[in-house]
């Protein structure tokens, strides 16, 4: 199943889910309908269904997610939910995307590598910021009290992606509250600007 808006004229949104039974219908949905009512009109927020949502794989994620980035205009946004978000900037810093993208988002993203999770599947690469796509701005959303990926984690892509800006939210859990009213002012800031033309 596929969700989407209505396109308008100004940008496409491509949201992918996190990992875990239920996850699509019954946990980052509410992010989904959080992200879309913020955004309003002239927005299509794509929300495709990941394959094997309660054991994500790597090779088959970033698989499905090249494929969903395929079918966007350049100037898209990308965007991910916890293992989601891991698994799209790791496949996005493995092989350049098709488009040209507007703007990287991660949400309450696990970091893979020392200091975060231990993962036999993939390895952060060392150059993480460098092997993105040059000029994208990237944008590390995390809650304060996450206790699936702690703060710590967005430290680390901070450190990884310098030129990441990291949004620290206080009081906020690993689901953001179900609110994504920050990460929609920023894609309406982001989208107004330029697409990186490299």
């Amino acid at each position: 199943m596929r969700r989407r808006i209505g396109m308008t004229g100004i940008g496409q949104i491509l949201f992918i889910q996190g990992g875990g039974a239920g996850a699509h219908d019954e946990w980052d949905d509410k992010l989904f309908d959080s992200l879309r009512r913020e955004l309003g009109d002239g927005y299509e927020v794509r929300y495709p269904r990941m394959p094997d949502e309660d054991d994500p794989s790597y090779a088959r994620w970033s698989a499905a997610i090249r494929r969903e980035i395929a079918t966007l205009a350049d100037g898209a946004v990308v965007a991910g939910h916890s293992v989601g978000a891991t698994i799209l900037i790791n496949a996005l810093a493995e092989r350049p995307p098709e488009r040209k993208l507007r703007a990287i988002v991660l949400i309450a993203a696990p970091f893979v590598g020392p200091g975060g999770w231990l993962s036999d599947e993939f390895e952060r690469p060392y150059d993480l910021g460098a092997r993105l796509p040059h000029g994208v701005p990237v944008h590390v959303f995390h809650g304060l009290q996450d206790e699936t990926a702690p703060p710590s984690h967005a430290d680390l892509y901070a450190a990884a992606i310098p030129q990441a800006q990291v949004h620290l939210l206080p009081g906020r859990d690993h689901q953001l509250n179900d609110d994504l009213s920050e990460l929609a002012r920023v894609i309406k800031i982001d989208t107004r600007r330029p697409v990186a033309q490299d």
